[in-house]
């Protein structure tokens, strides 16, 4: 492995969380790897270019903030394309895959609230002609702390009970939308972030902070996109489990590396009877389905009804955006330096 190899890597594989919220904080990753910040800005900038990361940002917590839902259409084949693109169109889409099912075109939309989303996935039934399921999430078993390049390991984490939608002011909401795009390839990125949306560098990096350590956000740091770094294989693996005991066998299944994601969603009924998902990425369908095995009989899931959706195409793949509500709290912020 060349030197610039080496320094990718970890990069990549080394900075999902844990980035560092100070003034320089390109300085300060270089200070671990042994070279310049100017360097660590060269690799990234290109990582970025060559599809390998999306951003250097936040990562939030599903439902803080706002509305979120998986969902489903059952599209005509041929139309595929066409669907997927209007569908991509609407405000808060992202992660548009065509997946191996009767409902093949599975997609993650967002809203400011529940009535929001509801209205906004009805609008792409009829702009469409195939009304979406939606599959909101009731419970979180493990939801992306990053993924571990070199063994497919993870940070392990306790779930704790679902936290109330965080209300947040008009210049917490200037803030998010500045960071939609992650961190600037700047010398000082809080100092640019906070003079888009009129706050301090100091401010910027305190709400960061706050919002990491209250689980606002799940995490801050390199946002890698695992089909360009050889983990082509990915399949949405599901099971319809009774409900009583959906969450001994959804927390069973999380601890397990290889699992990426893993949650339990609400079922609309017989079209769709599953309710616990996971996710397994891997570098080859055959590696994906072996994995996907083991742990069905590791954690005792293989005398329930189930279900794997391999994805073949992605139409679409970004971070949320998240959109203000209509009406705003009126709260003021009287930090020094701090835009209301």
């Amino acid at each position: 492995m060349s030197a610039t190899d080496s320094l990718d890597f970890r990069l990549l594989n080394d900075f999902q969380r844990g980035f560092p919220l100070i003034a320089e904080p390109w300085a300060a990753l270089g200070g671990q790897l042994g070279c310049g910040a100017g360097t660590v800005l060269e690799r990234l900038a290109a990582l970025q270019a060559d599809a390998k990361i999306s951003r250097v940002g936040p990562v939030f917590a599903p439902n803080r903030i706002g509305a979120s839902t998986l969902a489903a259409m059952a599209v005509p084949v041929a139309e595929l394309p066409r669907v997927a693109a209007i569908v991509n169109a609407f405000p808060g889409v992202n992660h548009n895959y065509r997946r191996e099912h009767r409902y093949n075109l599975w997609f993650v939309a967002s809203a400011p609230d529940e009535s929001a989303l509801a209205l906004s996935l009805d609008a792409m039934g009829r702009a469409t002609g195939c009304p979406p399921i939606a599959l909101p999430l009731l419970e979180e078993f493990h939801i992306d702390l990053g993924f571990d390049l070199a063994n497919g390991r993870r940070t392990r984490h306790t779930v704790g009970p679902a936290m109330p939608r965080r209300q947040l002011v008009a210049a917490d909401w200037r803030l998010i939308d500045a960071l939609h795009d992650g961190l600037p390839w700047l010398a000082r990125p809080y100092q640019a972030i906070g003079e888009t949306c009129g706050r301090t560098e100091a401010d910027v990096i305190q709400t960061l902070a706050g919002w990491l350590a209250d689980g606002t956000l799940r995490r801050f740091g390199v946002v890698v996109r695992h089909r360009e770094l050889g983990y082509r294989a990915n399949a949405m693996c599901v099971w319809a489990v009774p409900c009583e005991v959906v969450s001994r066998l959804g927390h069973a299944l999380a601890s397990h590396d290889g699992v990426s994601l893993c949650y339990r969603r609400s079922s609309p009924g017989a079209e769709w009877p599953y309710n616990l998902f996971c996710m397994i990425h891997g570098q080859s369908r055959d590696a994906v389905d072996a994995r996907r095995a083991e742990l069905a009989a590791a954690v005792g899931l293989t005398a329930f009804p189930s279900a794997v959706l391999f994805s073949t195409d992605c139409y679409k793949q970004c971070g949320a955006r998240y959109t203000a509500p209509q009406a705003l709290p009126a709260g003021r912020d009287t930090r020094p330096g701090l835009a209301a």
